[in-house]
């Protein structure tokens, strides 16, 4: 890659001026009101359990104390599973409170706590059903597939939840594509709506009485409505409104393509520098597949852009796309943004292609000349990418650069190789000695992001002044 910035992509129109925030901060309490209200929703279902003489029923000791519990334990699986699609149906509230990488964690271990209760349930009905019968367990729980209402709908939903369980699980994950794994996914709503009809025919805890009745259905609603709303009636209207086409692409570097993109009213399109979208080009064959790709630069109501390196799983065919290719968006999402950052120290740390949200946040941030610094880490010069755009930086705002190149450390650290002797959070005092005061953003890989982002808690960043996001699914 060269020095020099051609004059397609040249500044300014790639380094806007600085905009105002289009928002406030979200208030931190926020996050604090999600939390309770999760749990609220678990001790309601425990009373309404309660209330249908769960604990009457346990205390009586025998068959009908596993029923009870196999009873308790699918209560608590059904509301998992429902706040776990509402964590992920991209609620804007939702996003703005806990942001992706919160709500990743929380959706991954709420699912694999519901599948879990989910088997339980089914152990403990069955072993429950077959004591009171005195029949063979096996028998019993054939005899309830064929002619307990609703049942062959729940076994289908059943089996549809554990391939997406199987496939969730980090071992599995590594030897799929990104686009096959989020197909997949998508059957976890298959697998919830196949086991509405089994809960309302058969639960006894779901319809026993009009409080019961009322709140999951209500729970059900709000789950469907959250999903149909945000996860399809949003990006159908925000692509039928803004119509983005590619503009132009340009090469940055080996393996590294930038996809300008063009559209009506991107003035009014909500994105903020750091986040990012679900992308997919209308191109041919595979557009179906949607890819995360952040904005690689200042959104300016004209232009947003893209980076996107070359992973083999479907990114290659973004350096072949042709001006007026159409593209469709869902997001903006993402919480590495600059709505809590008014000024002061700021440092940002990068790993890869992990670059590309901070520098579209290098030209948002409200910082003086002096107060920033970029720490980039690559393994070597021909992968360090915008290096004209980095040098503008460094002139015209004062930005301070810091090039950290080499082969990893053979230890957990966010430092190469060479610096390998250094305490992390050590190194990083030396290199910003103002990070204790500082707002941090750190983007790259997993490994590497959490031995940054330990360094810098080390050196004493606040939690709330410590942004991070990770390049992961």
């Amino acid at each position: 890659m060269t020095d020099t910035v051609s004059a397609r992509t040249a500044v300014p129109r790639t380094v806007p001026p600085v905009r105002a925030p289009g928002r406030r901060a979200t208030p931190r309490w926020w996050a604090d009101a999600g939390g309770l209200g999760a749990g609220v929703s678990l001790l309601v279902v425990t009373a309404l359990w309660v209330s249908n003489g769960g604990v009457h029923q346990v205390s009586g000791g025998g068959a009908e104390a596993v029923s009870a519990l196999g009873r308790l334990t699918g209560l608590w699986a059904s509301d998992l599973l429902l706040l776990q699609v509402l964590l992920m149906a991209r609620i804007p509230l939702v996003e703005r409170a806990f942001g992706q990488d919160r709500l990743a964690r929380w959706h991954r271990w709420t699912g694999f706590s519901s599948f879990w209760l989910m088997i339980a349930h089914i152990v403990l009905i069955t072993l429950g059903y077959a004591g009171a019968a005195h029949a063979n367990v096996f028998a019993e729980l054939w005899d309830m597939l064929l002619t307990y209402p609703g049942m062959l709908l729940a076994t289908a939903g059943t089996i549809a939840l554990i391939m997406v369980v199987v496939t969730s699980i980090r071992a599995a994950r590594r030897r799929l594509r990104y686009e096959s794994w989020h197909l997949m996914h998508l059957y976890a709503y298959l697998g919830v709506g196949l086991a509405l009809p089994h809960q309302l025919w058969t639960g006894t805890d779901f319809i026993g009485s009009a409080a019961s009745t009322a709140y999951w259905w209500s729970l059900y609603a709000v789950s469907a409505g959250g999903v149909l709303v945000y996860r399809v009636g949003l990006p159908l209207w925000r692509n039928w409104r803004h119509r983005l086409v590619v503009s132009h692409v340009t090469p940055e570097g080996p393996g590294l393509t930038s996809i300008y993109l063009t559209g009506r009213h991107l003035d009014r399109l909500p994105a903020r520098a750091g986040q990012f979208f679900q992308w997919r080009f209308l191109d041919g064959p595979g557009w179906s597949r949607s890819h995360p790709y952040s904005l690689s630069a200042t959104p300016d109501g004209h232009l947003l852009r893209i980076t996107v390196k070359d992973l083999g799983d479907g990114s290659a065919r973004v350096a072949r796309l042709t001006p007026g290719t159409k593209a469709l968006i869902e997001g903006p999402y993402g919480k590495l943004t600059g709505e809590s950052y008014a000024g002061g120290p700021v440092v940002l740390l990068a790993c890869g292609i992990g670059v590309t949200p901070l520098l579209s946040l290098l030209g948002e941030l409200p910082y003086r000349p002096g107060e920033a610094t970029l720490i980039y880490r690559a393994r070597n010069e021909a992968e360090v990418a915008f290096r004209g755009e980095l040098d503008w930086f460094a002139r015209q705002r004062g930005v301070r650069i810091v090039y950290l190149l080499g082969p990893r450390a053979a230890r957990p650290s966010w430092l190469p190789a060479e610096f390998a002797g250094h305490g992390d959070a050590e190194a990083l005092r030396r290199i910003a000695p103002a990070i204790a005061g500082s707002h941090v953003y750190v983007c790259g890989p997993d490994a590497w992001t959490e031995a940054a982002r330990s360094a810098a808690h080390t050196a004493g960043v606040r939690p709330e002044r410590l942004h991070t996001e990770l390049f992961s699914w």
